[in-house]
Order: C-alpha cells, then sequence, then structure tokens
C-alpha cells in the first residue's frame, strides 16, 4: 500500500523538511519514520529521499507500506474467520464469545489473533498483526485489526 501525498503552500509554510511534514501532517510516529527510512520506503518526486531535506510546493511523496515485518511471535492457528470487512488497511471480523483477541498465557495459540496470522501467512501478507480494540473474552462484537499502520505500536 502506498500513500502518495501531493505538497501544497500550507506544507511550505508550516514544515522545513520532509522530516517535520511526515510527523506533525501525517502524524507517523518516530519508530515507524525510522523503519521506512531504513527500508528505503519514502520517495520524493519518484526518487528516494532524504528525509532532513526540504520540498517545494507540487513536489509528490510517496511513502510505501509494502515492506515486510516479523510477525513470528504470535503462533498461526488455522480458524474459520467471520471476516465482514477487507481491504489494503484493514481486516474486520466478527469474534465470537469464548475467543480472546490476544494471545496470552492461557490462550497461547488458540486467539483471534493466531486465526489472523494464519489468515495474513495464506495470503502472504507478512505484517504484525495489529489489533485496534480490545475485547471481553465473553463479548461477541467486531474485531478490528490494521494490515497497515501509521503508528508502530503492535503484539
Amino acid at each position: 500500500m502506498k500513500l502518495k501525498y501531493c505538497i501544497t503552500i500550507n506544507d511550505k509554510n508550516k514544515y522545513e523538511n520532509i522530516h517535520s511534514l511526515l510527523k506533525n501532517e501525517l502524524h507517523i510516529s518516530n519508530r515507524l519514520l525510522t523503519k521506512l527510512i531504513e527500508e528505503k520506503c519514502i520517495k520524493l518526486n519518484g526518487s528516494i529521499c532524504d528525509t532532513r531535506n526540504s520540498f517545494e510546493i507540487n513536489d509528490i511523496l510517496i511513502i510505501n507500506f509494502d515492506y515486510p515485518e516479523d510477525n513470528v511471535n504470535v503462533v498461526p492457528t488455522k480458524m474459520d474467520l467471520d471476516i465482514i470487512y477487507e481491504d489494503d488497511w484493514l481486516l474486520i471480523v466478527n469474534k465470537p464469545a469464548g475467543v480472546a483477541i490476544h494471545p496470552s498465557i492461557l490462550h497461547y495459540a488458540d486467539s483471534l489473533s493466531n486465526g489472523v496470522k494464519f489468515y495474513f501467512d495464506s495470503i502472504g501478507l507478512q505484517k504484525k498483526i495489529r489489533p485496534v480494540n480490545r475485547l471481553d473474552f465473553n463479548t461477541s462484537r467486531i474485531g478490528c485489526f490494521c494490515k497497515m499502520c501509521l503508528y508502530s505500536r503492535s503484539i
């Protein structure tokens, strides 16, 4: 997934460099920004750029979130997922009562996150498992997982 951003006159007046624009306008976390820089996933007008550089009005900034992430900390477990909605950014599933959202000592391999990990592996998506909401074990509701995220906090 790529995010395309066109630099405006307001950006030129507010931010001194690409780094400050990404942090303050797009609210990309420090950890994720470091990862994007390491993976060479930030381009300005089609070329990999140094985020300390400045920019001009109408420059095109492209951030590529398609880099692989390590997700070996969650055990993949085959389970039937009731997927309600899915796009490049989100996976939304029905969480039945009696299923934990997160792996834990009591639910090391049978949480919804374990099922999502199995699903991600089956579609070739190498991304961390990022549950957005927390639901009680005995609650049945909609569970949301980020597939791509501007903030790098995950299990």
